[in-house]
């Protein structure tokens, strides 16, 4: 019988649980997730696989063999999930879904999960851990970005410093976290204009800062030109991104992801040439 590709996995649902409002957390694991491999990194993500119903899929599936023998239209959907916690000992991977109704694939899925429930993946992929020796450390994001700060929170120092900004719809949303972090309730406000203003209205500390900014595309976009051009920060010493971009959905998203970087760099180099 054939096997999956080297970076395919097939998860079973163990469980499942309702952490806030609309933050779902899903609980997979079983002996498929055996050479599923991480590196000490706290952004690990994989690309969660969902199949259209009332498709036939090859067998055995895996997301190589549906691009090589179905219509693109019928190919499955991906949606980029970071990994909250993965426990090789108990092969249990742990992923926390913003969840906002029938909106979306994903959050959807998870609302409806069930143990038992299937869950094919691609992955991981990563690349940030917060560096020990820096001498301050400044993590902010939205909702999306909450799996990622968690982990970073659970490994750094305990005598590190940190500035911790999270923006989430309001109290219902807060998770208890092992350091201390400023919740930033949005309400009806822009996603991400809470956060913009916090992290410049941020008396930075003395010393090397790593730095940590994941959500939404636009105020990302704001925050990488504050750090990098108002405050100086070496490129570096970031780990920045959008993991999203309001009114486009994953897919969409991910074939302009590339250009729309490259015009954020040039404009970037524009600025600090200038």
């Amino acid at each position: 019988m054939a096997c999956m590709p080297k970076n395919e996995h097939k998860a079973i649902v163990l469980r499942t649980e309702q952490l806030t409002p609309h933050m779902i957390r899903v609980v997979a694991g079983g002996e498929s997730l055996r050479g599923f491999a991480t590196s000490g990194l706290t952004d690990h993500y994989v690309k969660l696989v969902f199949r259209h119903e009332g498709v036939e899929y090859p067998e055995p599936f895996s997301v190589q063999s549906c691009r090589e023998l179905l219509p693109r239209e019928q190919w499955p959907r991906v949606r980029t999930y970071t990994v909250r916690a993965w426990d090789p000992d108990a092969l249990e991977l742990t992923i926390d879904f913003v969840y906002h109704g029938d909106e979306g694939v994903a959050g959807p899925w998870a609302a409806a999960a069930q143990p038992g429930d299937t869950l094919y993946m691609l992955g991981p992929g990563g690349g940030y851990a917060p560096d020990p020796d820096a001498a301050w450390h400044l993590l902010a994001g939205d909702e999306s970005a909450l799996p990622a700060i968690a982990a970073a929170l659970e490994v750094l120092p305990e005598d590190a410093t940190a500035h911790v900004f999270v923006e989430i719809e309001g109290p219902a949303e807060e998770q208890k976290l092992p350091r201390p972090v400023t919740w930033l309730y949005r309400g009806d406000r822009p996603v991400g204009e809470l956060l913009v203003e916090a992290v410049r209205g941020l008396e930075f500390p003395e010393g090397d800062v790593h730095a940590f900014v994941h959500g939404e595309a636009g105020f990302v976009k704001q925050l990488r030109r504050h750090l990098r051009i108002e405050r100086g920060i070496p490129l570096e010493r970031l780990s920045i991104s959008g993991y999203w971009r309001l009114g486009a959905d994953d897919e969409a998203w991910r074939a302009v992801k590339k250009e729309w970087n490259q015009t954020v760099e040039a404009e970037e180099a524009t600025a600090l040439s200038s």
